[in-house]
């Protein structure tokens, strides 16, 4: 039973009221002015206060103030006669649960009780039952899939009730899980029928290699200032969570893109700068490829990728390339957009989520952090709130950019492990492998045997590629229980998987 504490000077004048919170399963305590009520909370533990604005002696604002001091768990509905707005500003300043104007009936009161006592309960109730509801359409979408946009949908569904069953029933979670694991495995047998003809030039979705030519030169041909923003290993939910910290500044236009594979930055990343699939870089600019072998990092020429794509288009437009790996970066950035207030074009790569999905692989403390997806999307959330990010996309929406925020490649939370032997040469991703003596369950994971067909340079003539599905990731026979626990709950990417391959393309437009 919650126990509410209820002061207001006329408190005989409120019996009905009190009989009324009383009959609906409330236990009532009065007293009739703001000493009594502080005294009330020092003596025992109350759910929530009814504070009436205007009594004797403490008035309800200063009994407030001193309320917020020493017990500021505890919620306050302000009750008033007057709608003067000065005191309805202080009762809001002060961060009251609600604000209610005399007289007041009881289900008005029993309605702000409701929302502030109980709303998280009522609203994990009504999602659990909407959900369940929901689940057999959810299914029928899935075994009906036949194209990309039917995918896209069918991940926007689950994105949606993963973030509303986040904090509900353990059971609803894992029946969740296990739809989203029917998806992936029909998702990955789409991918095998069709991955091949979209890069053959059949109709296909928009594509990693596609996305300056289709999304930012249209911008730029309408005079439109653009910031191309990169978010490295960001997914759909990670979005959606960081989305309502932007609504003050922009209007907002979400679509999804399909992925090239792999889905790493070394392939993906590229592409989406060259405006190129992997294997034409590696011809026309064998300079700017990195070899899976070679000890330079795959993400070194960026820039110098993003300039031949401008003029392979003949565009003449100057721009910046901005890598922003801390808050100090951040700042510079900032100033730099304050002293080239006219540049047309800014690319930013950011690359903390990609460094947080690497630190929960290795450091202990950050897998205890973020130990579910759920836990996952908070610490971005966090992040973008506190980093200095969302000062970033303050100042371009005050300068006028057009944003587009998107992403290389997802990732996903692997629990699966599959064997597979390869030589030293073999690299070392967990979601995909490419050598020429490759050992492997070929039921297991999505075969390329002709990289060429597939965009993809081959390091040898007998390079093959292949890629897990699911929540698989390769593991060695050498120390494997070492490995499998290791890297088993870790998110990864390079593979195939909705988390991996759909992910958020989005357009701001600064409301200003």
């Amino acid at each position: 039973m919650e126990k509410i504490l209820w002061a207001d000077d006329e408190i005989d004048l409120l019996k009905p009221h009190i009989l009324f919170l009383k009959a609906k399963g409330y236990d009532v305590t009065t007293v009739s002015n703001g000493r009594d009520a502080l005294d009330a909370l020092d003596r025992e533990p109350y759910s929530l206060i009814l504070l009436d604005e205007n009594m004797p002696g403490l008035s309800g604002l200063e009994t407030l103030a001193r309320i917020n001091l020493a017990h500021p768990e505890v919620p306050v509905i302000m009750i008033t006669k007057s709608e003067e707005e000065n005191i309805m500003n202080q009762a809001i300043g002060n961060q009251i649960a609600d604000y209610l104007i005399k007289p007041v009936n009881p289900n008005q009161i029993l309605l702000s009780l409701k929302k502030n006592l109980h709303s998280g309960e009522l609203v994990a109730a009504q999602a659990t039952s909407s959900y369940q509801q929901e689940f057999q359409k959810i299914s029928t979408l899935i075994n009906m899939a036949a194209s990309i946009e039917d995918w896209m949908e069918v991940y926007r569904q689950l994105v949606y009730w993963e973030l509303k069953l986040s904090d509900t029933d353990p059971g609803v979670a894992e029946l969740l899980l296990m739809q989203k694991r029917d998806a992936n495995a029909s998702f990955c047998k789409f991918i095998k029928r069709n991955y091949e003809g979209w890069v053959k030039g059949e109709e296909h979705p928009l594509m990693s290699h596609e996305i300056f030519k289709n999304r930012v030169f249209p911008l730029l041909n309408a005079g439109d200032k653009v910031c191309f923003f990169l978010i490295d290993n960001f997914r759909l939910d990670q979005w959606r969570m960081i989305q309502p910290l932007l609504a003050d500044f922009f209007t907002v236009e979400e679509e999804l893109y399909n992925t090239i594979l792999p889905t790493s930055t070394q392939y993906a990343r590229n592409a989406i700068f060259a405006g190129l699939m992997p294997l034409q870089i590696a011809t026309m600019f064998p300079h700017l490829w990195v070899d899976e072998e070679e000890n330079e990092g795959f993400n070194a020429h960026e820039s110098e990728l993003i300039r031949t794509q401008l003029e392979r288009f003949r565009r003449k437009e100057t721009f910046t390339y901005n890598k922003l790996n801390d808050s100090s970066a951040g700042e510079k950035f900032i100033q730099k957009l304050n002293q080239n207030k006219d540049v047309p074009l800014n690319v930013v790569v950011l690359n903390f989520i990609d460094m947080l999905s690497h630190a929960r692989t290795e450091s202990k403390m950050i897998r205890e952090l973020a130990n579910s997806d759920a836990a996952y999307r908070s610490l971005t959330e966090s992040w973008f709130r506190h980093s200095g990010a969302v000062d970033i996309f303050r100042r371009l929406a005050e300068l006028g950019y057009k944003v587009i925020v998107t992403t290389d490649h997802g990732t996903i939370r692997v629990d699966n492990p599959i064997k597979v032997v390869g030589d030293r040469n073999t690299n070392t991703n967990l979601r995909y492998k490419v050598g020429k003596n490759l050992n492997y369950n070929p039921r297991q994971v999505y075969e390329m045997h002709n990289p060429k067909s597939f965009g993809l340079p081959a390091p040898n003539i007998s390079s093959v590629f292949i890629y897990a599905c699911n929540e698989d990731f390769f593991s060695y026979p050498n120390n494997y229980n070492y490995y499998v626990q290791y890297y088993t709950g870790t998110f990864q990417h390079g593979g195939i998987s909705l988390q991996e391959m759909l992910v958020p393309l989005v357009t701001l437009t600064p409301k200003q």
